[in-house]
């Protein structure tokens, strides 16, 4: 993977400059890896983590970054247990994880919008989420976010459940959707529409978003680092957010370092070009990674209503705004 080589790059630059001022050859400074749960696989989406590698924003922190492209429910696990420090995870999860007693918390908010969303084909007649009562709704697994979604939905547009055939699909709601296994399914909104839209299908998208308020994805840590490690949890945020608003000024660019990182990328430019875009509108805010108190109120007000959380939880404990730059 081209991660290594990058990082490698920049220490035999900055060998190299200390050597020709000094005439000494110095050691330099070994960096400290830290594995990050990307909860997916490797994909454009991460276009402002691959810009942060690639332009040697964690290794001025010190940091090199090993990726983890495992289940998002496994990262929040193990950040909550402290054997990892970060990764990446749903507003969503890190609620249902403190009602679980792990004390994980979120210190980077990187979507402003929940990403998840149903679609269904034009000529399915589906329209809003009151169509989707007597009907195959496909979901790629029940749970993480994709479930925690369908279920906000369902509870905000007072949907009758027991009407709702839902069938656990894995990750295969573009074809099932084509074929006809189902008539709808549950996807990120930045993924699957974009996919068959390039191919030519009329689709109809209803976003959650547009009906239930939820925390969504971000940077994770745990209590413990907080209080151990605070510069390690500011240095972390501050290369990632670099990425991010580097990734924003100049996509083109983040989409070239990508294909460094995502295997076959380069050979599916238009539609990856495509997915990265409508991406870009979900990261956009006038105060990068900044969480709103509000959103995480309405997040445990949709997930209680919803059945997925039955305990009080102090908000104040599920986020954390003081390591943004």
């Amino acid at each position: 993977m081209r991660k290594k080589k990058g990082l490698a790059s920049v220490a035999l630059i900055v060998a190299f400059l200390l050597t020709a001022c000094t005439g000494k050859a110095s050691p330099t400074p070994a960096l400290r890896t830290i594995r990050l749960p990307m909860g997916y696989i490797p994909n454009v989406q991460f276009a402002p983590i691959y810009v942060a590698v690639e332009r040697g924003y964690f290794a001025e922190e010190g940091l090199a970054l090993e990726f983890d492209y495992s289940f998002e429910t496994d990262g929040v696990k193990l950040v909550g247990v402290g054997e990892l420090p970060f990764a990446i995870a749903s507003g969503d999860q890190v609620i249902l994880a403190r009602a679980q007693g792990l004390p994980v918390v979120y210190i980077t908010e990187w979507y402003q919008r929940f990403p998840i969303a149903v679609v269904a084909l034009t000529e399915s007649g589906i329209r809003s989420p009151q169509d989707l009562e007597g009907r195959r709704v496909g979901i790629p697994e029940t749970f993480g976010a994709s479930f925690i979604g369908w279920r906000a939905l369902v509870e905000a547009a007072h949907l009758d459940e027991t009407k709702v055939q839902l069938l656990t699909i894995g990750y295969t709601q573009k074809e099932s959707l084509v074929e006809g296994r189902v008539d709808a399914a549950v996807v990120y909104v930045n993924n699957e529409p974009i996919l068959l839209q390039q191919e030519g299908y009329d689709l109809q998208v209803i976003p959650v978003a547009d009906y239930a308020d939820l925390p969504a994805n971000g940077l994770i840590t745990n209590e413990q680092t907080i209080a151990q490690e605070p510069e390690l949890v500011r240095a972390f945020v501050r290369a990632f957010l670099r990425g991010l608003q580097d990734t924003l000024d100049d996509p083109e660019a983040a989409f070239q370092i990508s294909t460094h990182y995502v295997e076959g990328l380069a050979d599916n430019t238009d539609v990856q070009r495509a997915v990265l875009q409508a991406t870009l509108d979900y990261w956009r805010a006038e105060r990068l990674g900044y969480s709103e108190r509000e959103t995480w109120e309405k997040g445990i007000q949709v997930m209680q209503a919803a059945g997925l959380l039955d305990i009080e939880l102090n908000v104040d404990d599920l986020f954390n705004n003081d390591f943004l730059p």
